[in-house]
C-alpha cells in the first residue's frame, strides 16, 4: 500500500518558496511542489497567475471573517480540497473549465452531506 506514497517523485515533497505582494506588502509563501503545481492548474482554469490566485484567496478568506493565522496551511488544504471535490465529482476534472463556473453553495452543500455522513459511519464503527 504504502509504496503508492513512497514510490512517488521526491520532486514532489521538497519545498520552494516564492515571493509575492499582496496589496503592496512583500510576503513569500514556502511550501512544496506538488502544491504549487495544484496553485498553477487552480489559477489557470480562471485566467490567473499564482500570485492573483494567492491575492484573491487572501482577500476572499478576509472578506468572510477567517483566521489565517497559518496562511501556508490554508493554501494546502485549498489544494487537497480542489483534488477532493474533482474525485467527488463536483468539481469538473477538464481544466479548461473555470473554478468559479461551478455552483459553490450547492458544491458546499453535497460536501458538508459527506463529512456528516462519514462522521457518523465513524461513531458507529467506534
Amino acid at each position: 500500500m504504502c509504496e503508492l506514497f513512497i514510490g512517488a517523485d521526491p520532486d514532489l515533497w521538497e519545498s520552494r518558496t516564492r515571493s509575492l505582494r499582496i496589496d503592496g506588502v512583500a510576503t513569500s509563501i514556502r511550501i512544496e511542489n506538488h502544491f504549487w503545481a495544484t496553485l498553477e492548474e487552480i489559477g489557470k482554469r480562471d485566467a490567473m497567475t499564482v500570485a492573483q490566485l494567492i491575492t484573491k484567496l487572501w482577500h476572499e478568506a478576509m472578506d468572510a471573517d477567517h483566521d489565517l493565522g497559518n496562511f501556508t496551511s490554508f493554501l494546502r488544504v485549498c489544494c487537497a480540497r480542489y483534488h477532493a471535490l474533482m474525485a467527488a465529482g463536483d468539481i469538473s476534472p477538464d481544466t479548461r473549465t473555470p473554478i468559479a463556473g461551478h455552483p459553490a453553495r450547492a458544491i458546499l452543500r453535497a460536501e458538508a452531506t459527506r463529512h456528516t455522513a462519514h462522521a457518523a459511519a465513524l461513531r458507529k464503527v467506534n
